[in-house]
């Protein structure tokens, strides 16, 4: 991270602490990232949050104090009522505050429209992110200075891995791929449960093998140099039991 952010990432207003907004702010308070945090959320602390230091909790926008400059303004709200929440924060739109949306479907520009001319980045998570594996894609407006980019890199860092695109459109492909991927993965765990059991297998060791084989297989993909073919091939070993059964 460039000294100029390291030197400046103090304050941050957090509105919504829901799965992902604890996700994340549990990632900032562990890597120090920020000296204080606001968080905006209607039904006070979750469980583990209350009377930590360098907290404090607002029950909405209007709570919160107006000698307040954030660096980043980050929403983690249902998109059936970002419209409304993000009126309330329009009095900080200027270029040394970032605005970062994890709100699924909520374009730039709608986001623009109702905080007027401000940076803004729009970002795509996937639910891996709840322990700290998840990947996040980000696309930024015209407004984001590159310190601003190395700060939403570092507060993303707090939930897995994070990655840029230019092209807003191409976050639909995105939500596709690794926004609706962990679906697809958590099926096949439930598809290799469910074979296991019917080969006899005792139910909680066929979720066992299940659950670990997606998991190891998953890990040797992301740290191994070899193509996710060539590690299939690895295993489909001509005349083995793999290839025959496949």
């Amino acid at each position: 991270m460039p000294a100029e952010v390291a030197a400046t990432a103090r304050t941050l207003i957090l509105v919504g602490c829901g799965r992902m907004g604890s996700a994340l702010l549990r990632g900032w308070l562990a890597g120090a990232v920020a000296s204080h945090i606001l968080v905006v959320e209607p039904d006070g602390p979750p469980s583990g949050f209350a009377g930590m230091p360098n907290l404090s909790w607002h029950r909405s926008a209007d709570e919160l104090p107006d000698g307040v400059a954030p660096l980043a303004v980050i929403f983690a709200v249902k998109p059936q009522i970002i419209d409304d929440v993000l009126i309330g924060y329009r009095r900080w739109s200027q270029p040394r505050t970032v605005f970062i949306s994890i709100v699924a479907g909520k374009t730039i520009a709608g986001i623009v429209d109702r905080l007027g001319p401000a940076p803004v980045v729009r970002t795509m998570p996937n639910t891996p992110a709840a322990i700290g594996r998840g990947i996040t894609v980000a696309c930024a407006n015209g407004r984001v200075s590159r310190e601003q980019r190395s700060l939403c890199d570092q507060l993303l860092a707090a939930v897995g891995e994070s990655a840029w695109v230019e092209d807003e459109a191409m976050l639909d492909a995105v939500t596709a791929v690794s926004g609706s991927g962990p679906a697809y993965v958590f099926l096949l765990i439930e598809a290799l449960t469910q074979a296991a059991q019917r080969l006899g297998l005792p139910s909680d060791l066929a979720l066992q093998l299940a659950r670990s084989t997606v998991a190891g297989s998953g890990e040797l993909a992301r740290v191994s140099s070899e193509s996710p073919a060539q590690l299939r091939e690895n295993v489909t070993s001509p005349g083995g039991t793999t290839r025959s059964t496949c």
